[in-house]
């Protein structure tokens, strides 16, 4: 032991006690490898064990499993080098790392180094099948060949290339081998592109270039392709970090995505396939915070366009997350809960879960179970999961105390975990391919590269196998099995093929139907005589993949196909909406017609008023306005009707159709008097009726956001004295803020009128006015701050609200320079410009002024605040003091950074003064800052909220939105650095900072 405690002190120099199981360290606690299974907890009927830890790997980003059990990993020393200066760098590059356990313990005893080198820094992706590895590192997709056998790669070759986000998470990720012998892959909302090996744009099958513009597709995508990379296809778009796909042996594909941090919006998809996911508008690609008709109440719901036609629904909500790998479980080891679900890693809660679902409609719904949590381990990161060939379940652990934001605070750790009934031991029998039951019997693991070596053996014996996999298809007991045995079934020459996919659609089982349709829809059969028999399927999922599958097929019988499952539509089941919707995607026109023509068109009927809130024809939207002027059409429902509207593009007849649904008093006429009036051209304004619905709209709305909308919009003038009032007397509030802009642009007289009037007034407009950053504002700002005439509190608030724009900024460090500025001013000054982002905004004032500090002397080390107890009471009232105006806590503070509401199960202490004491050092993606140079001449610093090809909509401390035109922005840049301050602790004792943290460790999320 006392080599083992030297070793370890020379590792790690904060080491002071050595308990056993239990380092304890100055800044925070870290189990010995030897021990780390014992702060986790395993599900009833499962325990788990360490299989291998630092230093035989380090930083696992993603592993594989082969047919030996061995297990694959991608290390990542060299992550974001430039978001990660201080941490050591490995020169020579990562490494691709075989680890292997030789004698059965259950325990990794021998490494091998397959690959290294700085091409595969950071990879994100393994597939292992057979003497080849597919590996994900975002330009380029690789397949490594062992020609030899000697575990070393001989070969690389290029899959694909072109793809962005290199070094970033949201690139492209693992790659997966399906039962139909194709490959399956996906990248997040940074792969944008992707081009073939010669670097060529690749196509999907209507000659659209598969990229990030909205033509059609948008941000995340998940592909299939063959195994040379031909023939690849979109299946789904509009995600925002789609971290792996899964797949099923029926063909059926599963995801998780991670929301903009703090939303508590993680999702776990069912990917219906060519469906949209949300994440951003389809028709324009705004964000989710932009105003719409029908925007979702709760936040994780809006944040994926839910009540938007045209939208996939969610299987699953997992709240607050980092999610990363995800497995489709289909083996017979683990307890019967996890047997045939996904099972999935989110580092950011530190848990392994599976999510059990059931039939729902033509959907499915779930549960959250969990697999493996930890105890009190905070730093357990699961990274990927993976299947052994005996049915146990691998977990990588990059760990660390941070997760998100291309931050990483320890190299020098990683281990892997097996989880497993108690006492199995990790055996694992080579497959026998030399024969057609040898390889059924691999076709049959759990474990995929050993299903792979099963299937491509199978399939090179082509009729010669057909004997056992008919058996197989015919009689098994496991539907997955059949399911297949049918896959390859349908590879044999076309006779047979025919032959078994007419006996899966017959099938009792409706996920064998599922499966024959699918295979006859890739081998490109003509489908019509299936899609007629399974259109009056009595199970809803079929006839939703029938939906789905007619979605390419331009045939004259297949909109009166789609008109019989639409005719079959309940009125209440989305999923199925949203399978009608993509079938007729591509020709609604004709399925729409034909559907209508057939019907009752009963509007009383709810499944009626859906397809056409659906559609997107212009028959469909003719029908709009019967539907919203309809009296017994439930008023909560005239949103949608509006929101519909948006999927239509701009034309005389649709403006016709909105200006037409204007009319007089009442609640309902006038909820639908905003509505139109809030999608109608302002060139219309001056027409009777809609200056008679506006007059009638703002009345009902005096002092909402509703009111300054409207107002905008039409470019009204004679309701400044209200908007004055709104920005007077709630100057923080988004309302107010709202309102003094609109005063900026429209009146600014007036608002110069009341800075030169009270010290109240003064101060409250320039609150109102202060993150905007205008030429004019900041003009007004420094003649206040300068007068000695007005009140030095009215003086220091200009130079504080100066202070909150980039552009004001630049003006104090001036007005600094000169070398005249009275104490109180210079006070004010030094509280803005050392906590600027930029470092050189700093570092220039402190030759000028002093750096203010609350005790006047240093804090201590992280490490050692992180040892330190706070009193959480006193630290919510810091919180409260100093960072609400940028982050939300349950319903208090405003949507500026991410939310914090579950922080607490997110990082543990170290991490929490890390984030707060350098915020630059790790920024969550979405919330980077910008600087924004517009043609006025004003530059503006803020987060992105959306963009358009029309406008930009950047978002300030405080929560508010200012939507610029396009036209007048000169450029957008990353600042490369946080919107939060960086020096935050100034304002604050270093003991109301140590309060401040054990306050945000009691954030957590309640249950699972």
């Amino acid at each position: 032991m006392p080599t083992i405690k030297k070793l370890l002190r020379g590792r790690f120099p904060m080491l002071t006690v050595f308990t056993g199981a239990v380092l304890a360290f100055s800044a925070y606690r870290f189990y010995y490898p030897d021990d780390a299974a014992s702060g986790l907890e395993a599900a009833p009927g499962l325990e788990v064990k360490v299989f291998a830890a630092e230093p035989l790997l380090l930083n696992p980003t993603n592993i594989d499993i082969d047919e030996k059990g061995r297990v694959w990993v991608c290390e990542a020393i060299n992550y974001r080098p430039v978001q990660n200066p201080a941490n050591p760098k490995r020169p020579e590059g990562d490494r691709i790392l075989i680890l292997e356990d030789n004698d059965g313990d259950g325990r990794a005893d021998k490494q091998k180094v397959f690959y290294q080198g700085n091409d595969v820094n950071a990879a994100l992706g393994i597939c292992v099948l057979g003497n080849k590895a597919i590996v994900s590192v975002s330009p380029n997709v690789f397949i490594f060949t062992d020609t030899d056998g000697d575990d070393k790669a001989d070969k690389k070759e290029l899959l694909f290339t072109g793809i962005d986000g290199e070094q970033h998470d949201h690139a492209v990720h693992a790659f997966s081998f399906g039962p139909d012998g194709k490959l399956y892959f996906n990248f997040g909302n940074e792969g944008k592109n992707i081009k073939d090996k010669n670097g060529e744009p690749l196509k999907d099958r209507l000659g659209n270039v598969i990229a990030d513009n909205g033509k059609p597709y948008r941000q995340g995508m998940v592909f299939r392709c063959n195994m040379d990379g031909s023939d690849i296809e979109v299946l789904g778009n509009n995600f925002r970090n789609n971290y792996e796909v899964a797949v099923d042996s029926y063909g059926t594909l599963w995801q998780s995505d991670n929301d903009d941090d703090g939303n508590r919006g993680v999702r776990i998809n069912y990917v219906m396939q060519y469906g949209n996911y949300g994440y951003q508008d389809e028709m324009t690609g705004a964000g989710w915070r932009a105003p719409r008709a029908n925007m979702e109440t709760e936040i994780p719901l809006r944040h994926w366009h839910l009540n938007d036609p045209g939208v996939v629904p969610n299987l699953l909500q997992t709240g607050a997350g980092s999610p990363t790998g995800i497995l489709l479980y289909e083996g017979d080891l683990l307890p019967e809960v996890f047997r045939n679900q996904v099972i999935h890693s989110d580092a950011g809660p530190n848990v392994v879960r599976a999510y059990p679902v059931k039939p729902d409609g033509a959907g499915y719904k779930a549960e959250l179970v969990n697999i493996l949590t930890t105890k009190d381990d905070k730093w357990f990161r699961p990274s990927d999961v993976g299947i052994a060939p005996d049915g146990s379940l691998i977990v990588a652990d990059w760990y660390d105390p941070g997760v998100g934001g291309h931050r990483m605070q320890d190299v020098n750790k990683g281990r892997l975990f097996r989880v497993a009934p108690p006492g199995t031991p990790y055996k694992v029998p080579a497959p026998d391919l030399k024969s057609a039951e040898g390889a059924l019997h691999a076709l049959n693991s759990p474990n995929l590269a050993t299903r792979y070596l099963g299937w491509t053996k199978l399939n090179s014996l082509g009729k010669k196998a057909e004997k056992v996999l008919a058996r197989q298809f015919q009689t098994d007991a496991n539907p997955r099995f059949r399911a297949r045995a049918c896959w390859l079934l349908s590879k044999l020459e076309a006779k047979k093929a025919k032959k078994y996919i007419g006996l899966a659609v017959a099938d009792a089982n409706a996920d064998i139907r599922i499966t024959g349709l699918r295979a006859a829809m890739e081998l490109k059969m003509d489908v019509n005589p299936l899609l007629n028999k399974l259109a009056s399927d009595p199970s809803p999922q079929v006839r939703r993949e029938v939906a789905v599958q007619l979605r390419f097929n331009t045939t004259a019988e297949a909109p009166a196909i789609w008109t019989r499952l639409a005719n079959q539509y309940d009125g209440n089941d989305r999923w199925y909406l949203e399978a009608l919707g993509i079938g007729a995607g591509l020709q609604w026109d004709k399925c729409f017609n034909t559907w209508y023509q057939q019907t009752d068109r009963n509007m009383a009927k709810k499944a009626t008023r859906d397809i056409t809130w659906r559609a997107r024809t212009p028959a469909a939207m003719a029908l709009l306005p019967g539907l919203i002027s309809d009296p017994l059409v439930p008023a909560a429902e005239l949103p949608r009707y509006f929101r519909a509207f948006d999927f239509y593009p701009e034309s005389p007849g649709k403006q016709l159709l909105l200006t037409g649904l204007l009319n007089g008093g009442g609640a309902r006429n006038t909820q639908i008097n905003m509505l139109a009036l809030a999608q109608i051209s302002p060139e219309s304004a001056g027409q009777p009726q809609v200056q008679a619905a506006l007059q009638q709209v703002l009345e009902a709305n005096k002092g909402k956001i509703e009111f300054i909308e409207m107002v905008n919009r039409f470019k009204i003038r004679n309701q400044d004295a209200g908007l004055l009032n709104m920005a007077l007397t709630q100057p923080s509030s988004p309302i107010g803020m709202e309102a003094a802009k609109s005063l900026l642009a429209g009146n600014p007289d007036l608002l110069e009128k009341n800075i030169n009037g009270s010290d109240e007034s003064a101060t409250a407009i320039f609150t109102a006015l202060g993150t905007f950053g205008d030429l004019k504002t900041l003009k007004w700002m420094e003649t206040v701050s300068t007068n000695p005439a007005r009140n030095m509190r009215v003086r220091q608030s200009a130079i504080k609200t100066m202070g909150m724009s980039r552009t004001g900024e630049d003006r104090i460090l001036a007005m600094v320079k000169k070398k005249n500025m009275e104490p109180g001013l210079q006070q004010a000054s030094a509280s803005v410009l050392f906590r600027a982002s930029r470092p050189a905004i700093r570092e220039e004032a402190a030759q000028y002024i002093t750096n203010p500090s609350k005790e006047g002397k240093p804090l201590a080390p992280i490490d050692k605040l992180a040892v330190l107890s706070g009193n959480a009471v006193n630290g919510k009232a810091v919180f409260a003091a100093s960072c609400l105006v940028c982050h939300k806590v349950n319903t208090a503070g405003s949507l500026f950074g991410p939310e914090l509401s579950e922080i607490g199960n997110k990082l543990p202490k170290i991490a929490l003064y890390d984030a707060i004491l350098n915020p630059s050092a790790g920024i969550s993606f979405g919330y980077e800052g910008y600087v924004v140079k517009l043609k006025n001449g004003t530059t503006v610093e803020g987060i992105i909220a959306s963009e358009t090809n029309d406008k930009l909509d950047v978002r300030f401390p405080g929560g508010a939105v200012i939507s610029y035109p396009k036209a007048d922005v000169v450029s957008k840049s990353l600042s490369g650095s946080s919107p939060m301050p960086s020096n935050l602790q100034q304002g604050m004792t270093q003991q109301e900072l140590v309060d401040l943290v054990e306050y945000l460790t009691t954030l957590k999320k309640v249950g699972n």
